[in-house]
């Protein structure tokens, strides 16, 4: 008799073993195949996320089973979630019902324009262009601004992180948070003593940023020549203003890389070369070292500057019209003997 019960009692063990095994490699069990990121967006069934996942999984059924028993089909987050090697069916699941979704990194460069930017924003994010464009128009409306192009001061370019369900409400806030926190007190008072306006500002900093390559060795200095320029009436003579003229005209479907003669006589508010005075706003999106650079140019007598053919990326400067006329002529040799067109 003792032996019955015995012979009971360790047939219930092995089968609350079996059963605890098969219910612990279901739910906690690696059942990841390899690792990936998963797209689940707003309005998504069941089937839809599974089917998501599922080429990521070693056991699509397992997953689907533990995914019913959590009512994973109602109680789920949009999101891009990273499917890490080692993860069980049950945190898979929690994962997204939590909402835990992994952030994408986005590249703010020097766009020529807003749109631009939105173009390449939305390929990283659930939302579509023309939804963030709206979104960005009503934002620029309640800023009494006419377009989101006038929104483009808010931008520096930089690195960000962003979730795949950011809306451009959320996406501007980010932004908006760092200009305010960047136009500090000191910085105000900067532009002040500057005596230009904060899109003067801005559009003679993203001429500094064109004109020095982005590299802020120079910035300070090409700054001070073109404040000089401005106060003495002279026009800016700026070559990357011609560019974006050119190409803003084209729609941004003629992309030029060297100024003819020709270029100069643009007709656009942005051209440096028929106007004079600076341009009514900035020619691209510009970094903080950039503005800053504008807040605390070089006080010097130059007038000219050309790139220099012998340290690429750097430029000579001089406040004298004949060795400039030198400096050009060296350089427009070099482009021709590169054959840069």
């Amino acid at each position: 008799m003792k032996k019955a019960g015995l012979f009971v009692a360790f047939l219930i063990l092995a089968l609350l073993a079996v059963f605890g095994f098969r219910y612990y490699t279901q739910n906690f069990g690696n059942n990841v195949a390899k690792e990936g990121y998963v797209l689940i967006p707003h309005n998504a069934g069941l089937n839809q996320i599974i089917d998501s996942i599922s080429p990521y999984l070693k056991d699509k059924s397992k997953f689907s089973q533990v995914a019913k028993a959590k009512k994973l089909g109602e109680f789920y987050n949009a999101g891009r979630y990273k499917i890490k090697s080692g993860t069980g069916n049950s945190d898979l699941v929690n994962m997204i019902k939590a909402g835990n979704q992994t952030e994408n990194s986005f590249r703010i460069g020097d766009f020529d324009d807003v749109y631009q930017m939105i173009g390449k924003v939305t390929k990283k994010t659930e939302i579509d262009s023309l939804q963030f464009v709206k979104g960005f128009s009503k934002i620029a409306d309640s800023k009494n601004l006419s377009t989101p192009e006038d929104l483009k001061t808010y931008f520096f370019i930089d690195t960000y992180n962003f979730f795949w369900t950011v809306k451009p409400e959320e996406f501007f806030k980010k932004f908006e948070k760092q200009y305010l926190e960047f136009w500090t007190a000191e910085r105000v008072q900067k532009e002040k003593d500057l005596n230009l306006n904060r899109d003067q500002i801005y559009a003679l900093a993203s001429i500094v940023f064109k004109e020095s390559g982005g590299k802020p060795d120079e910035m300070k200095t090409i700054a001070g020549i073109y404040l000089n320029r401005y106060h003495k009436g002279m026009k800016l003579q700026s070559d990357p203003t011609v560019i974006y003229a050119v190409n803003k005209a084209s729609n941004y479907s003629k992309k030029i890389k060297r100024v003819y003669f020709k270029d100069l006589k643009q007709k656009s508010p942005y051209n440096t070369y028929a106007n004079t005075g600076i341009p009514p706003g900035p020619i691209c999106m510009v970094d903080k070292n950039s503005v800053d650079a504008v807040l605390n140019a070089q006080k010097n007598d130059f007038i000219f500057m050309c790139a220099d053919p012998n340290r690429l990326g750097f430029h000579r400067f001089t406040d004298n019209a004949a060795e400039h006329a030198i400096n050009a002529r060296d350089y427009q040799n070099w482009l021709n003997s590169h054959q840069i067109k």
